[in-house]
């Protein structure tokens, strides 16, 4: 199993918004690296789900439950969309600020890359995160 961060705009599409739906596809996404990221992705890989632009924070947890296939919103069909379904919010959201402020984390894309909305993470970055936001790994 692979891990990953997914970022959205959370009044674009939010936790509790995926929460409704029960699943739903990963689409918009028109960055080629993060489009590599998501054609890498397997069924029952782990992502977190983090809130951009408003609350810079991971406050979920979510499961690839379809891989990558063409993107429905593009009507193009250069770019491709996962489906996530999601698994558990977080007990404490994990915050950018805290994220940076952890010296383990310092090599993690979200820091690296920070524009990058599709980022692979680290085992050992995922077991920080799920450790910062007290949760069991």
């Amino acid at each position: 199993m692979r891990y990953w961060l997914m970022k959205s705009e959370p009044d674009a599409f939010s936790w509790d918004d995926l929460v409704k739906k029960g699943r739903a596809e990963w689409d918009g996404v028109r960055n080629h690296t993060a489009q590599l990221n998501m054609k890498a992705m397997e069924l029952g890989d782990r992502a977190f789900f983090y809130h951009s632009n408003i609350g810079l924070e991971c406050v979920g947890i979510m499961e690839i439950v379809r891989k990558a296939e063409q993107d429905s919103t593009d009507p193009t069909g250069k770019w491709m969309a996962v489906e996530v379904s999601p698994v558990k919010k977080l007990a404490n959201p994990v915050t950018l600020k805290a994220i940076k402020a952890e010296p383990a984390l310092a090599k993690m894309e979200l820091i690296r890359q920070s524009r990058l909305s599709v980022a692979p993470v680290r085992d050992d970055e995922w077991t920080k995160i799920l450790e910062m936001a007290g949760e069991k790994a």
